[in-house]
């Protein structure tokens, strides 16, 4: 921002009226305001001295004059020096005048310089204030500059309260900077209330101290309330504006319009917002490469934008930039720091690839496919192996047929050029074609009479080669009829030498005959009925019998063609029932639906006759056919017939009179649906044979396995009895055989349960075995217990109609049956008779 010069005294805007008009609103008016700047003795040129606040003032004031020309005013009412400056009276003062030519308002603003160790109350005009002033004790403005070199302690204010004219007043002051951090900075003089500074402050630091005054007389009587007094630390300009990076990285694209944005730069200042100390402004002080200049930068925002759209990738692809940024608004004293910037130029597909030749010849040898036959090359100036560089070809005349192809070689970018269909050279010696070139991206260029496609014309010429035969085309067909007798010769394949279009000299050899029909003459490849045609069979496809030949010229070259026989069809199939078993549910049904198949060509077959092929009159009693259409009948049953299977032959004959007989087995069933119906007995269906469902099957499975696995068993019980051949002792009380005599009411029962043979005695001593395990109860009847142990002790108890014998087995054990001492064939000698009784004495005999 531009300082505010002197004003010139023969200007004629100030003239001899206008400066009586002036010294009337001076006398009439008095001074807008007083500013009072501490400042060191000396002071250099360019200096910050203070601030004063010209728009409280005059907020209009469009004339800025000084009275001392070694002084200058910016906008924001910062006060410079312009010179040095030397204060050797101690004091200097000065006037600024503020005028408005819109309202015709003119104000005025005294400042006074103070040096070190000067009262403010001293000075003539101050004491005109003063005595103006209705009180002393009330706020006043103080402030500092910041980094004040002194002389310290440094001299700021003087308070002082209007009752030291009636009392003896002693000041103090309180706060931060006095008995707080930072403590000791300021203090003030008991008796004249002059406010001091001990040493240097950073207004980045401490902005302000609010301090509080005290005014006492010295018995402690307060004739003053506490007065706030503020200290506002003027900022000086010490501290350089600091870009946010050492190193600003950005791109453009290449020939961007004048005014692109590009990037934008930043930068901070630690000095007092809202001030020229923070006022920034930007600038490029270097391009390089050198100029001209193709970016601008913003002096405010620090927006760079381009000034030229000249900026061309393939000439220069980066710029660096030397950036500036100062405080003060730019202007030379301001303080500066600099920045570099690298500016990337983007590239754009701004140059088309172009081929290096316009025309090309090439050739290739006929029937070659999958083969590479010429490489096309072009020159583009875009980034390399970018969508702007990377090439699409195509074939744009020439390939009406396909026979060739264009791909890119995404190395070298170069057009490969491939047969893909093989050519012929009967039919053409030479192909032209047109192949055009574009890059991946878009063309960027405006339009203009450029075309933005580049062509060139390739020639490719077909050599002949020595072909051998061709079997054209691949699949041929002759007509014979399937009943011709053996030996009929007819035309077979046929293929040609390509280049005399005869079939002279060619050998032919039959390689596929399915069911050995034909021969195939080696010379002339006609074919020779060697066994009955068959139209029905099944290697014949919709009336068709392929063969498969192979033509051999005399070189050995050869060629595969397919030979079909179309084999013209006879009526020599009848018409038959292909499904033979019928089932009718006699609840819900009286008759069933059959259908006839035809082998022979439909001009063979339908419509059909039905008709009952049997002279027994029973089934002439019991069945009826119906027609229903040319290929169905309903056969249905009369005078009630009864369950069972009946034998029903019926003939079906074609339209040229040829028939055959089918047999039905027709099944009369109590069923409500033929799934019903599975011939369970003949007292259903008269049919023997039953078929039995899955899960009966299955049980009738598991007890056969069941049944071995019992017999297993009982064979490995008796093999391992007789193994011990242990004899059964005469007297049975003395061995395993315990008796145990118990009276109670009720039947005499036996239980079994796994599988060890009990006896159970009546109370005459009739016996009866069955089979039990370890723990047998038997309750009213005498039970003789066969027990194991290893060491066997006999246990007597006896009691009042209780008397019970036992051989505990060593009081637990699993009772085994190997280690009886008796073998199986001696225990059926002793069972075996006394088997026949039904009853021993009363007793019911139960027999497992």
């Amino acid at each position: 921002m531009a300082a505010v010069g002197s004003m010139r005294s023969g200007s004629p805007a100030f003239g001899l009226g206008h400066l009586l008009t002036l010294a009337i609103l001076a006398l009439a008016s008095d001074a807008c305001k007083e500013v009072v700047l501490q400042v060191p003795s000396e002071l250099p040129a360019e200096k910050f001295v203070g601030r004063v606040n010209l728009m409280d003032c005059l907020k209009s004031a469009d004339i800025v004059h000084l009275s001392d020309p070694d002084f200058q005013v910016l906008e924001d009412g910062s006060v410079y020096t312009t010179s040095s400056v030397v204060l050797s009276s101690g004091q200097r003062s000065f006037t600024i005048w503020l005028f408005s030519t819109d309202s015709q308002e003119e104000r005025e603003i005294s400042v006074h310089l103070e040096g070190p160790g000067e009262v403010l109350n001293k000075r003539p005009h101050t004491e005109k204030v003063l005595s103006r002033a209705k009180r002393r004790w009330a706020p006043i403005p103080c402030s500092m500059l910041e980094n004040s070199l002194g002389p310290f302690p440094l001299f700021l204010q003087q308070i002082q309260s209007d009752t030291a004219q009636n009392y003896t007043i002693y000041y103090s002051i309180r706060g931060p900077g006095v008995d707080k951090e930072p403590l000791n900075l300021f203090y003030v003089e008991r008796d004249t209330g002059n406010l001091y500074c001990t040493g240097r402050v950073d207004r980045e630091q401490y902005e302000s101290f609010e301090l509080t005054a005290f005014a006492t007389t010295p018995d402690g009587y307060t004739p003053e309330y506490p007065l706030p007094l503020l200290i506002k630390i003027e900022d000086e300009n010490d501290n350089y504006p600091i870009f946010t990076q050492k190193l600003y990285s950005f791109t453009v694209q290449e020939n961007s319009r004048i005014g692109s944005t590009v990037g934008e730069v930043c930068a901070t200042d630690l000095d007092e917002p809202d001030t020229m100390h923070t006022r920034l402004r930007y600038s490029i002080l270097e391009q390089s490469p050198s100029p001209p200049m193709l970016f601008t930068m913003h002096p405010s925002t620090g927006v760079i934008t381009t000034t030229s759209a000249q900026l061309d990738r393939e000439l220069i692809d980066k710029y660096q930039l030397l950036i500036k940024v100062q405080d003060m608004d730019g202007q030379y004293f301001g303080l500066h720091t600099t920045a570099k910037c690298i500016i990337t130029i983007e590239d754009v597909n701004d140059n088309l690839p172009t081929f290096t030749r316009t025309t090309y010849v090439t050739s290739v040898e006929e029937n070659t496919v999958n083969v590479e036959i010429l490489r096309l090359t072009v020159q583009d100036k875009d980034l390399v192996n970018s969508p702007n560089w990377r090439a699409n070809y195509t074939i744009l005349k020439g390939n009406e047929n396909g026979n060739f192809k264009i791909v890119t070689d995404p190395k070298t970018n170069e057009g490969i050029l491939c047969v893909i269909k093989p050519l012929d050279y009967e039919e053409r010696q030479q192909v032209t074609l047109q192949i055009g070139v574009v890059n991946e991206a878009p063309y960027t260029r405006e339009a203009s009479s450029k075309s933005p496609m580049s062509t060139a014309t390739v020639t490719v010429t077909v050599t002949n080669q020595d072909e051998g035969p061709e079997c054209i085309p691949p699949m041929q067909t002759v007509r014979i009829q399937e009943n011709v007798p053996v030996g009929t010769r007819n035309d077979g394949y046929k293929a040609y030498d390509p280049e005399t279009r005869s079939s002279n000299g060619i050998r032919y050899r039959k390689l596929s005959d399915p069911r050995g029909w034909v021969t195939v003459n080696e010379d002339s490849g006609l074919i020779t009925i060697f066994r009955a045609l068959d139209r029905e069979a099944e290697t014949v496809r919709n009336g068709i019998y392929n063969i498969t030949v192979l033509a051999l010229d005399a070189d050995g070259r050869s060629c595969t063609g397919t030979l079909g026989i179309i084999l013209e069809d006879v009526n020599d199939n009848g018409p038959f029932i292909p499904k033979q078993t019928v089932v009718i549910c006699k609840a819900t049904m009286s008759s069933a639906e059959i259908v006839a198949v035809d082998l022979d060509d439909p001009v063979n077959g339908p419509p059909f006759d039905f008709s009952l092929e049997s002279s027994d009159s029973e089934v002439q009693r019991i069945w009826r056919l119906t027609r229903i259409n040319d290929t169905a009948a309903r056969l249905s049953y009369q005078n009630d017939p009864s369950f069972g299977s009946y034998a029903v032959p019926i003939r079906v004959t074609d339209r040229l009179g040829l028939s055959s007989v089918t047999t039905l087995n027709v099944i009369v069933c109590d069923c409500i649906t033929e799934s019903d119906c599975t011939l369970r007995s003949g007292e259903r269906t008269g049919y023997a044979d039953v078929r039995l469902g899955p899960w009966a099957i299955l049980a009738i499975l598991l007890g056969i396995a069941l049944l071995f696995c019992i017999l297993f068993t009982l064979v490995c019980s008796v093999s391992r009895a007789s193994k011990q051949q242990k004899i059964l002792p005469d007297d049975l009380a003395q061995q395993n055989l315990i008796v145990s005599n118990t009276e109670a009411p009720g039947d005499d029962k036996v239980y079994s349960t796994n599988g060890l043979t009990t006896q159970t005695m009546g109370a005459s001593g009739q016996t009866a075995f069955t089979t039990m395990g370890t723990g047998v109860k038997s309750g009213g009847q005498e039970t003789i217990e066969m027990v194991k142990g290893g060491q066997q002790t006999l246990d007597s108890r006896r009691g009042a109609g209780y008397h019970h014998h036992t051989l505990d087995p060593c009081r637990g054990g699993h009772v085994e049956v190997d280690n009886y001492r008796h073998t199986y064939s001696e225990w059926y000698n002793f069972i075996q008779p006394r088997l026949g009784d039904e009853t021993i004495r009363g007793h019911t005999l139960i027999k497992n």
